[in-house]
């Protein structure tokens, strides 16, 4: 396809993208998902499992071959400014009182789902027809653990500041042990791709790249009140190119040390100078990621065809898969937390949030992809994990809601109760 051609194919299928992505995350806000979920469901629908199905030349039609690069490129630029708005609501001082509780939970949050996945792709190598030629076991088992231990870090913060929970206990600790998951989960996976690419460069570019980012975050945040200063007299158009350059740098930078995009993105809305004119530019970017993040999702969905799992073997551990993600995250968490002392209301609502995998983990099988060390089939099979364990954060969240009511309630009413109870006894007597 010429170019003349591939720009008005672009341009169609951003509109069916945004049409479809807001009439299923409509359908789905009754069930009280958040849009995220909604743009994941409706990435899958116009993929292979459901519009390929049943209409294969409508969906080639809509998103050729040479097309489907450019959807990743202009989804990247969704990514990393959602990322950037997500990093610039985090308040880093709301983590100081939770930082023990936390590093317990997220290390059990990161361990458990890491062995339950390695195992199980241990125990199904061989046996299940997953894993590409010439991909070593030891890869494999690693990187369907840190699949695994992916948290959903960008829709868990989400769903805390809608729900207005920034304040809460299980909000704090939840926003402290995904960030410290996801971070370790991307040093993670550039030592898996590392391992499969036969040599330590990539580690050692990671690590030491890291560094080098961190100091120049600390060099940020030193000039912030210098920063805000500018701010205020820049005028508005400048301000807005200066954080888009920036910004651009910041993915551009972390991309190439083997962190991606969107972790650089995250780092520089952590640090970034707030102001009121830095807000006000930080919004106007914000329909930027409305637009073009679910052409990621829509780009996934693409290369997902749960069709492949009508295969006995293959929709076996599928169901494996998603009951060791569970345990792995939900369970281990709350086991933690629990370990830590929190009490059981804050340690469900955790484990609960950090189960979600969503975008994150959808990003991270993407790169596995592209690498070469994932099939279609193990990708379809993670994607699946990816939106059931994310599906379940909110109705779980509004179970565990109703339960304390119900609680609430009867312990309002039990003193009542047993004095009734009481005198009905004396009376007898």
């Amino acid at each position: 396809m010429s170019n003349t051609l591939l720009a008005p194919a672009f341009f169609l299928a951003v509109v069916v993208i945004l049409l479809v992505c807001r009439a299923v995350g409509w359908l789905l806000r009754g069930l009280g998902q958040p849009p995220v979920v909604g743009e994941m469901v409706a990435g899958v629908v116009l993929g292979p499992s459901v519009l390929g199905l049943l209409a294969p030349g409508v969906e080639a039609a809509l998103f050729p071959e040479e097309l489907r690069p450019v959807l990743y490129v202009v989804g990247q630029i969704g990514l990393v400014v959602f990322m950037f708005q997500t990093g610039y609501e985090f308040r880093v001082e709301r983590l100081r009182r939770v930082a023990r509780p936390a590093a317990m939970i997220s290390t059990a949050g990161m361990l458990a789902p890491l062995a339950l996945g390695a195992a199980l792709t241990w125990f199904a190598h061989g046996k299940v027809n997953l894993f590409p030629d010439g991909v070593s076991l030891v890869v494999s088992m690693m990187f369907v653990g840190v699949a695994l231990a992916i948290t959903a870090f960008p829709m868990l913060a989400r769903i805390i500041t809608e729900r207005g929970l920034t304040e809460t206990r299980f909000g704090s600790v939840a926003l402290a042990c995904g960030a410290i998951d996801d971070a370790v989960a991307w040093v993670l996976l550039a030592g898996v791709l590392s391992i499969a690419a036969g040599s330590a460069g990539p580690v050692a570019l990671t690590a030491g790249g890291s560094v080098v980012l961190v100091l120049l975050l600390v060099i940020i945040v030193r000039a912030n009140d210098k920063a805000r200063s500018l701010a205020a007299r820049l005028p508005a158009e400048h301000l807005l190119l200066a954080l888009v350059v920036v910004l651009f740098l910041a993915a551009w930078y972390t991309d190439v040390i083997g962190l991606y995009a969107v972790f650089g993105a995250f780092s520089l809305g952590v640090v970034f100078p707030r102001s009121a004119a830095v807000d006000r530019v930080v919004a106007k970017i914000a329909p930027v990621g409305a637009v073009f993040l679910p052409l990621f999702f829509t780009y996934s969905g693409l290369n997902t065809d749960f069709g492949l799992l009508v295969d006995p073997a293959l929709l076996l551990f599928a169901v494996a898969a998603i009951v060791a993600a569970v345990a792995g995250k939900l369970g281990a968490c709350w086991g933690a937390a629990r370990l830590a002392g929190e009490p059981q209301d804050v340690s469900l609502r955790v484990g609960t949030l950090m189960n979600a995998r969503g975008l994150m983990q959808l990003i991270a099988i993407n790169v596995g992809l592209a690498a070469g060390i994932v099939t279609r089939e193990l990708f379809s099979v993670l994607v699946l994990v990816a939106i059931v364990t994310t599906v379940m954060a909110t109705p779980m969240l509004s179970l565990w809601d109703r339960l304390d009511r119900r609680r609430a309630v009867a312990k309002a009413e039990r003193p009542s109760d047993e004095v009734t109870g009481a005198q009905g006894n004396t009376t007898v007597l």
